[in-house]
């Protein structure tokens, strides 16, 4: 089995479980499924996938707890997790804890494989042409995550959350999560402040 098409599914839910294999396989993909998150660790250990959906509320350890055992912030492969909407405020708090994006129920499982796959591609992207750019070091940049270093370089360069999510592989929802983040570390008021930051290397 090649890693880079692995895609796993963590939800104790069988259906759930079902739909999404079928869509991926169809679309090329080979698919793991776990029903629980401990089962999923283990495998997590031996082979590292392409990507993880995972369900946020699950028996035992939550998906929360899962991300924490995973150290999500570093692991290569992106993390979808799975929410209702009245989940939200769990949402961000897996994106605090390195999870990739979320994705909201009730979700069709083909906007999920679309999701991925664009996920996959920014990765891509970002392995061909990432590596280029060049570190900028100002006040702060230690205290950000590598995926809020990205969400930051494309605010700067003036992108709007939804070009900036598109370049990234993630929704403008999760853009918004990050931008926060970044702004709470950095102290600053707006994306201006936030350019100012960087480009001035000037705290605020």
């Amino acid at each position: 089995m090649k890693p880079e098409q692995m895609i796993y599914i963590v939800d104790d839910d069988p259906a759930v479980r079902d739909a999404l294999s079928v869509v991926f396989e169809l679309e090329g993909f080979q698919v793991l499924t776990y029903d629980t998150g401990d089962a999923f660790l283990e495998a997590a250990k031996r082979q590292q996938p392409a990507c993880v959906v995972l369900d946020v509320h699950m028996p035992g350890r939550s998906g929360l707890d899962i991300l924490r055992a995973l150290n999500a912030e570093q692991y290569p492969a992106p993390v979808f997790i799975i929410s209702g909407q009245g989940d939200i405020p769990m949402a961000v708090s897996a994106i605090k804890h390195g999870a990739f994006d979320f994705i909201e129920k009730p979700f069709d499982a083909d906007t999920v494989v679309q999701r991925v796959r664009e996920a996959l591609d920014a990765a891509e992207r970002q392995k061909d042409g990432g590596k280029a750019s060049v570190e900028i070091n100002f006040p702060g940049r230690e205290l950000l995550t590598p995926r809020e270093y990205e969400v930051l370089t494309q605010i700067t360069a003036g992108a709007s959350n939804k070009e900036a999510g598109r370049h990234l592989g993630i929704s403008p929802r999760t853009i918004e999560v990050h931008r926060a983040r970044i702004m709470e570390k950095l102290g600053a008021r707006n994306a201006a402040d936030l350019v100012r930051i960087v480009l001035t290397g000037e705290a605020i």
